[in-house]
C-alpha cells in the first residue's frame, strides 16, 4: 500500500494589475523580493514605470531600480488600513505631476500582496480625476480580484475629493473655461 502524498496548497498571486483611467495609468503590484527584482523591473519597463510607489515595510534593495531609471518612494501606512493625509497628498502631488510632464507613463505602486494599500491608493487617484467611489472600486476588482477590506471600503466611501486630478483625467492640463 503506498501512502498518498497531500498536495500542499498552492497560492496563486495576482498578476500585476495596469489600471488607466483617461490617460493616466497605474501599475499594482504585490511587493517583489530581492530574488525577483529583475523579473519585477522587466515588468515595470513593459508599463514603462518611472516610478514606484512601496507602502509596506522596505524588505528589498531599491538599487536595481535606481540603476533602472525608476525612482522608489517610500510612503509605507498600517496595513489594512487607509492612507494618512500626508501620504494621499504626497500621492496626488505625484500623480499631478507625473502625468502632467510624463503622460506616457505609468506609476507602479505596492503592497505586500497588492490587495489592500495598493489599490487603495489608486482608488483614490480615480476618484479624485472623478470617478464615483463605486467605480473605482469596480473598476480595481475586475483586475485585483479580492482587492481592498471592508475598513478599506468604508474609508472610501466616507472619502471627499478634492478634484485635483480632474484635469489630468483625459491626459492633459487644460485652462479652464467657460460659456456664458
Amino acid at each position: 500500500m503506498g501512502t498518498k502524498k497531500s498536495a500542499s496548497p498552492t497560492y496563486f498571486k495576482p498578476a500585476p494589475s495596469e489600471i488607466q483611467y483617461g490617460k493616466m495609468r497605474y501599475l499594482i503590484t504585490d511587493r517583489p523580493t530581492d530574488l525577483t527584482i529583475h523579473q519585477f523591473i522587466q515588468e515595470l519597463g513593459k508599463h514603462n514605470v518611472r516610478a514606484v510607489v512601496r507602502v509596506c515595510e522596505p524588505t528589498y534593495a531599491t538599487e536595481p531600480l535606481r540603476s533602472a531609471g525608476i525612482n522608489v518612494l517610500d510612503w509605507e501606512f498600517n496595513d489594512g488600513s487607509p492612507p494618512p493625509k500626508e501620504v494621499i497628498d504626497k500621492w496626488l502631488a505625484l500623480s499631478n505631476t507625473n502625468f502632467r510632464d510624463n503622460p506616457e507613463t505609468c506609476i507602479a505602486v505596492h503592497c505586500v500582496a497588492g490587495l489592500g494599500r495598493a489599490p487603495v491608493m489608486v482608488a483614490i487617484a480615480l476618484m479624485e480625476a472623478g470617478m464615483k467611489y463605486e467605480d473605482a472600486v469596480d473598476l480595481i476588482r475586475q483586475n485585483r480580484r479580492g482587492a481592498i477590506n471592508q475598513k478599506q471600503l468604508t474609508f472610501l466611501e466616507k472619502y471627499k475629493s478634492s478634484g485635483q486630478l480632474r484635469k489630468l483625467k483625459n491626459g492633459a492640463r487644460h485652462k479652464d473655461c467657460c460659456l456664458m
